[in-house]
């Protein structure tokens, strides 16, 4: 294949040499002999197939297949110099600092076994996390406040501008503490939920939608006492010690649910099950620094 056998050489010699439009001139910057850049434009061209460089009175000229050559190889030299230079900063800890938003969903689930791995590569790189309503952490990746956001994917007309890179999906649940009376209520646990106090996510998250569609579906109304929060703290804490139902991501409490202390109500919410991911600019390049952490939310969220 061709593009095995071009080198940076290849690429390095071919663009001075444009640029310098002079053998002798670009043999000189590069410190190597003349016959060796002739030689190295002549591998080059040899292997595309076609002539990059032309005699041009005394001097020498590009061809038309030399041009389009050029556009793809200053390219390509330029963003190894980036990724080269980007290494260098984090090695050195001067890199710039990654900033994440996280859904709470994701900050319980993925993030902290994501920074163990991350901090076990000595990057250096300073770390900023922040947790709170999708539409606040997209608002702020839009403005340049946020490198990266980890969470659900967002509604098509809020994603301009932004690329969905999918990880997992997960749905939304209903909890209560062990023991509640809700879980003995069997065929009437519809028609009794509403004789409880409800957490409900706030109308700006994401999950809202999904969970409204969730109760009329099943024929649910309105919990007359709802109480809107995005804090895992504050939901847990209060059912633990109390019989309000809480409706969360199910990332959100795992451990509760797999430790005993949260217990989810017999309830099919399959239909609000939903894509979690990695949302970015598409205009910005990440740093050696964010493509590592986005490797190691990878690597998390593939075992969760």
């Amino acid at each position: 294949m061709i593009g095995n056998r071009i080198k940076f050489r290849h690429l390095h010699t071919f663009v001075e040499v444009a640029r310098q439009k002079s053998v002798v001139k670009a043999a000189e910057l590069l410190h190597v002999s003349q016959p060796a850049v002739t030689k190295t434009i002549r591998e080059l061209e040899e292997i595309l197939g076609v002539p990059v460089l032309e005699r041009e009175g005394r001097g020498i000229g590009i061809t038309r297949y030399g041009e389009v050559f050029l556009r793809h190889a200053g390219s390509a030299l330029t963003a190894l110099r980036q990724g080269l230079d980007s290494v260098s900063q984090e090695r050195q800890g001067t890199g710039t600092p990654i900033r994440i938003g996280a859904l709470p969903t994701v900050s319980s689930r993925v993030m902290p076994r994501a920074m163990s791995l991350f901090l076990a590569e000595e990057t250096r790189s300073r770390v900023k996390i922040v947790t709170g309503e999708n539409a606040v952490l997209l608002e702020q990746l839009r403005v340049g406040d946020l490198d990266l956001v980890v969470g659900r994917l967002a509604a098509p007309e809020k994603m301009t501008g932004f690329s969905f890179e999918h990880l997992y999906s997960e749905k939304v649940v209903l909890l209560v503490r062990a023991g509640h009376p809700l879980l003995n209520h069997g065929p009437s646990l519809y028609a009794s939920l509403g004789d409880y106090p409800v957490l409900m996510p706030t109308g700006n998250s994401i999950i809202r939608p999904f969970v409204e569609r969730l109760l009329i579906v099943n024929g649910i109304a309105p919990p007359p006492v709802q109480i809107e929060t995005v804090s895992d703290a504050f939901g847990r804490a209060f059912v633990q010690e109390s019989d309000a139902v809480w409706i969360i991501s199910e990332g959100v409490v795992a451990r509760d649910i797999a430790e005993g202390r949260l217990v989810p109500l017999p309830i099919d919410t399959g239909e609000t099950t939903g894509p979690v991911g990695l949302t970015m600019r598409t205009d910005t390049v990440p740093s050696a620094g964010l493509q590592i952490l986005m490797q190691t939310i990878r690597e998390t969220a593939a075992g969760a």
